[in-house]
């Protein structure tokens, strides 16, 4: 069975050209939704993938119809691969119902693969060359240094018990038992 699929991004936006083409197609079935390509809570796609059975075809107009990310189509790909079903997409030259077609997909996979290598080696050298000029990434401190060591007089005094001390500086109490457990003493 050929299903397809039309989506659209905004309320207003109409998706008749979208069906139209389908339905030429030959899709017996037309899931449609109105929804942003960037977000993976689409129902009528989940509903779609549900469905999909062995030798069936999932049809789209485009491929940015399925997703605007590269790794959520290459994942609806691998969710297609797996129900034993096929992708065309009616305006770019994909079929993955043919040889060339899945060599085109796993191309393709091939270089989303090594633009997240990429992505993660920039990422490691930027963090490593903020670390050498002694920037280092995370949370910043709720508690200012002078903060920590009030606290940490005033439970250590007995004025104060930790958690009305996390009251008082408006902090979670766990902060203040790591604040304490930190400065122990061997």
């Amino acid at each position: 069975m050929r299903i397809g699929y039309a989506r659209v991004s905004t309320q207003d936006q109409d998706n008749a050209a979208q069906i139209a083409a389908l339905k030429s197609a030959g899709c017996e079935l037309i899931f449609q939704e109105k929804a942003t390509g960037g977000r993976w809570e689409r129902p009528e796609l989940h509903r779609l993938l549900g469905q999909l059975r062995k030798g069936d075809v999932l049809v789209a107009w485009k491929l940015d119809r399925l997703s605007r990310s590269l790794k959520d189509v290459l994942t609806l790909m691998e969710k297609v691969q797996q129900a034993g079903a096929g992708f065309q997409s009616l305006t770019e030259a994909i079929d993955t119902t043919s040889p060339g077609g899945r060599m085109m997909m796993q191309i393709v996979g091939a270089f989303a693969e090594f633009e997240r290598a990429m992505l993660r080696e920039r990422t490691r050298n930027g963090l490593d060359a903020a670390r050498k000029e002694g920037r280092v990434g995370g949370r910043r401190p709720k508690l200012k240094t002078h903060q920590q060591q009030e606290i940490m007089h005033l439970v250590s005094s007995g004025q104060k018990t930790a958690a009305d001390a996390a009251r008082l500086f408006n902090v979670h109490p766990a902060t203040v038992s790591r604040l304490l457990q930190g400065n122990r003493g061997p």
